[in-house]
C-alpha cells in the first residue's frame, strides 16, 4: 500500500534562496511529505513604510490562493515578519488565509511560541541578521508574549537576499555567543539563514534546544495533519521530542 501524501504549501519571500532547499531537504526525510512554494515580493527588512508594506495581507493571500490550486492540506508562512510586526499580525493572517482558501494555516513565529509553551521554556537566545531597530522590536514583542530573550546577536543587514550569504561559520559563532548565557532555547530567527540543518550539531555542542524558523513552521504543519514527526531524524530535537 502506498504512503498517503502530505502536501505542505509554503509561502516564501521572493528574494529568499534558503528556505526552499532546506524545507525540501527536511521533507525528504519524512515519508509521503512534499513541500510546494508560492512567492510574494519581499526584498528589504526594515521598519521603513515601504518595507513594512511588503507584508500587506492581500499580497500574501494572492500567493496562498495559488497554493490552494495544488490542493495542499496546510499553508505555512515561512517567515518571521510578526517578530517586528507583532504576533497578532500572524494570527490575523492565518484567519484570513483560512477564510480565503478553506485551508488551515500557521506561521514560523506562531509555531515557535507554541513550541516554547509545550516545552515550558521561557528564555531564549535570539540570533538574526536584522537591523538594530528591527531586533529591538522583536525583543519587545517576544517579551510581551512571555518569551524573554536573555541573549541576542544580530548582524545589521537589511537586504533580504544578503541574509542567505551569511556563512555557517558566522552563524555558529553567533549561536555560541548566545549559548554562553544558557537560555532555555535558541532560535535562529530568519528563514533566509542557512541554519536549520545545523540544529542537531549545535544542540550536541551546547545542550540547548535549537528552534530554527524554517523548521518550526514545518513541524507545526505536520502536527496539524497528525503526522508522526518522530520519523524525522537529523534536524534537531524539535521533531523527535516536541509532541
Amino acid at each position: 500500500m502506498s504512503t498517503p501524501r502530505t502536501l505542505l504549501g509554503i509561502l516564501t519571500p521572493s528574494s529568499n534562496t534558503s528556505l526552499e532547499p532546506l524545507t525540501s531537504a527536511l521533507c525528504a526525510t519524512a515519508p509521503g511529505v512534499s513541500a510546494h512554494f508560492a512567492r510574494f515580493p519581499v526584498t528589504e527588512i526594515s521598519l521603513k513604510p515601504l518595507a513594512l508594506g511588503q507584508f500587506d495581507d492581500e499580497k500574501i493571500l494572492a500567493a496562498a490562493r495559488l497554493l490552494a490550486d495544488a490542493k495542499v492540506q496546510c499553508i505555512g508562512w515561512s517567515g518571521t515578519s510578526s517578530g517586528w510586526l507583532g504576533l497578532e499580525a500572524d494570527r490575523i493572517l492565518c484567519r484570513r488565509i483560512e477564510d480565503a482558501t478553506g485551508i488551515p494555516a500557521t506561521t514560523s513565529t506562531l509555531a515557535l511560541k507554541e513550541i516554547m509553551e509545550k516545552t515550558a521554556r521561557t528564555t531564549l537566545g535570539l540570533v538574526t541578521p536584522y537591523l538594530d531597530d528591527v531586533q529591538a522590536k522583536i525583543l519587545s514583542n517576544f517579551a510581551s508574549e512571555r518569551m524573554q530573550c536573555i541573549a541576542e546577536r544580530h548582524l545589521g543587514i537589511c537586504v533580504n537576499f544578503d541574509f542567505s550569504e551569511v556563512s555557517e561559520a558566522q552563524l555558529s559563532e553567533m549561536v555560541a555567543t548566545v549559548a554562553a548565557a544558557k537560555p532555555d532555547a535558541i532560535t535562529t530567527f530568519c528563514t533566509n539563514l542557512k541554519a536549520a540543518h545545523l540544529a542537531e550539531a549545535w544542540e550536541a555542542a551546547y545542550g540547548i534546544a535549537i528552534y530554527d524558523t524554517v523548521s518550526t513552521v514545518v513541524w507545526k504543519m505536520l502536527r496539524m495533519q497528525g503526522y508522526d514527526t518522530t520519523q524525522i531524524k537529523g534536524w534537531g530535537s524539535l521533531f523527535t521530542e516536541v509532541q
